[in-house]
């Protein structure tokens, strides 16, 4: 399966969230849905030597490097790299709204400069073989989206853009939090999927809003090539991701029951163990496991209390597990 095929759905980069440890989980429940890195900015890897950023799992296939930046030669040494260390695909960021984003020039502020996008685009096309993407906003501040997004795909698509996911908000890039810039501009749906029509040879994924794989395959019959969920999918995991294989790409299920992806992530946290790490990094992202099932509280409750103990182990998913009521 090729990775554009990957992307009809795929987990959105969340910064703080998107670790290796969550990817890695991620992939037990869905063998198919494309995932994405957390945020690296370019000038960490080229400037600073932080080549530790790309770690990842050869399990974790097929997995997007997302990087941050804004120099095109700089992006360009950036993703390289990414390619190197055997990423499937590299993603600029052009949608974080962050203050701290925005002082280094990257992020959603590239709105603004679509000529300068499209140069990153082509430089790192220019030296990898692998898909480079961006993912955007229909707009900034006081932009009419209507003209400012077909102008800005337009470009970045002559520059050999293989792949854009619109979130389909605008950014405000003062006044709004990133939180509040990811629920209170309105999104536009019709806007994005306008865009496909546009550009019909553009693979097309829409972000944003979407909470249900019924609502994102409610989006793919719309036309759009691909759709990625974020906070939803981190936050009730087997909910979102347990049923992507059968309903998006019509393969089997790997797990029949939450219970048995945690059973499945205990070699992985002895691993981590081993190699120096601690369990609560890998146990955060299992929190919301069980959301919305019998027994999700103390689920949640025995991980967050005991996996920050010093020398703790499996033994504390195990105790969570077992506090589980049986099933009827």
């Amino acid at each position: 399966m090729q990775i554009n095929q990957h992307a009809s759905l795929s987990c959105a980069p969340m910064m703080d969230w998107t670790d290796r440890h969550c990817r890695y989980f991620h992939r037990l429940i869905s063998r198919n849905a494309l995932l994405y890195t957390e945020m690296v900015t370019a000038p960490a890897l080229v400037r600073g030597g932080a080549v530790h950023l790309l770690d990842f799992s050869a399990e974790e296939h097929p997995v997007a490097l997302q990087l941050g930046g804004s120099d095109p030669g700089e992006l360009a040494q950036a993703a390289l790299l990414g390619a190197r260390a055997g990423y499937d695909e590299i993603n600029l960021n052009c949608g974080c709204p962050s203050d701290r984003v925005q002082s280094g020039t990257f992020g959603a502020v590239l709105m603004r400069d679509p000529a300068l996008v499209a140069r990153c685009v082509g430089a790192m096309r220019d030296v990898v073989d692998i898909p480079v993407t961006v993912k955007c906003r229909i707009g900034v501040d006081d932009q009419d989206p209507h003209k400012v997004l077909p102008d800005f795909l337009g470009q970045i698509a002559a520059a050999g853009c293989d792949r854009v996911i619109v979130h389909a908000r605008k950014a405000w890039l003062q006044g709004l939090s990133p939180k509040e810039n990811r629920d209170i501009p309105p999104l536009d749906y019709d806007l994005v999927i306008a865009m496909k029509a546009a550009f019909p040879d553009l693979h097309l994924s829409i972000n944003g809003g979407v909470t249900s794989l019924r609502q994102a395959r409610a989006l793919l019959e719309r036309g759009l090539d691909g759709v990625m969920i974020g906070r939803a999918a981190y936050h009730q995991p087997w909910d979102i991701l347990a049923r992507v294989d059968p309903d998006i790409f019509g393969r089997p299920a790997p797990f029949a029951a939450p219970e048995d992806v945690a059973r499945a992530m205990l070699p992985y946290i002895d691993a981590h163990l081993v190699a120096g790490g601690r369990l609560h990094q890998v146990t955060r992202h299992m929190l919301g496991l069980f959301a919305g099932r019998p027994g999700a509280r103390q689920w949640r409750r025995i991980l967050s209390e005991r996996a920050h103990a010093d020398g703790v182990g499996p033994e504390v998913v195990e105790a969570a597990l077992e506090a589980l009521p049986l099933a009827a």
